[in-house]
């Protein structure tokens, strides 16, 4: 398969997992909230709040792909694919945004009288974290494996649904059995999950910064690279090797050493073995710069 063929299968791939959680959240959105007006849920209708920034921003990270996956040009040498962790901070903001607005709502309604939630709240709880846990599972599985920034970031939002699903379920289960005097346990329960999305939402603003800041990547790829280099016939080792994250593309720069004595026109060749062999074994591998330098400099 081409190297081209299969960087659009990857993110075909990135893009199917949040495209297919666009549509169940819109659908768990009206669901939670009609069920949270009904059954007297603020928790319930948080977590619906909850769904439908999730459709929000997904559909933002489902646009960043593409654009990210844009060709360089003229005016963006190096691409398009920091689209994808600045999609991956706008996310963690609008988490912020939620988290704020239902402690809010949270706090105001614990000082309210209001009825008890009524018990069929916990049914579509039920069914919501089943389906929320699968899709978050899913979403992370595809984001690891084509190590997109932005659907890792689209799955830490699927997970902080679940918290707050979580969350609305203790909290009516504890307003249910209490009885009269608990009502506003699943206030109580939708303030606690607000401060978990709060921790998500900070974790997933660093990492979406550490890229946009070329962050150095593990040492563990680094060492893979040069592995890849040194299997070159006539490559003796590397010295220098710089590696970034731009998008779902990783960016190489490295010194590869060979014999001194040996033509321009022969070195040239070498660099252009490097860099296809690396691409063949890595196709996340966009682009990699080699840097010829003898070997005798190194001794």
């Amino acid at each position: 398969m081409e190297i081209t063929e299969q960087r659009e299968q990857r993110i075909l791939e990135a893009k199917r997992p949040i495209g297919i959680g666009i549509v169940i959240n819109a659908f768990l959105a009206i669901l939670k909230f009609a069920a949270g007006i009904l059954g007297h849920s603020y928790a319930l209708i948080a977590d619906a709040t909850e769904s439908a920034s999730d459709v929000l921003t997904s559909s933002a990270v489902f646009l960043s792909i593409g654009y990210g996956a844009k060709p360089a040009d003229e005016n963006h040498p190096y691409g398009h694919g920091k689209a994808e962790p600045l999609a991956g901070a706008l996310v963690s903001f609008a988490l912020f945004t939620a988290a704020f607005w239902i402690a809010k709502e949270s706090l105001h309604l614990i000082q309210t009288p209001h009825p008890l939630p009524a018990p069929f709240t916990l049914v579509v709880l039920a069914v919501v974290l089943a389906v929320k846990e699968v899709l978050f599972r899913f979403v992370k599985k595809t984001g690891d494996h084509v190590g997109s920034t932005a659907v890792k970031a689209d799955a830490v939002h699927q997970r902080s649904d679940v918290f707050v699903s979580g969350a609305a379920f203790i909290g009516i289960s504890i307003a249910l059995i209490g009885g009269k005097g608990y009502e506003n346990a699943d206030d109580w329960a939708a303030l606690v999950a607000s401060v978990v999305i709060v921790y998500g939402a900070y974790g997933l603003l660093s990492s979406s910064i550490s890229e946009l800041l070329d962050k150095a990547l593990p040492d563990a790829l680094r060492i893979q690279i040069c592995e890849l280099a040194c299997e070159v016939p006539e490559v003796s080792g590397t010295h220098k090797c710089l590696v970034r994250k731009v998008g779902l593309d990783l960016l190489v720069e490295m010194d590869v050493l060979v014999d001194g004595a040996m033509t321009v026109t022969h070195s040239h060749e070498i660099a252009h073995a490097v860099q296809a062999h690396i691409q063949l074994k890595m196709p996340e591998v966009a682009r990699v710069l080699v840097h010829i330098e003898p070997k005798l400099a190194h001794k």
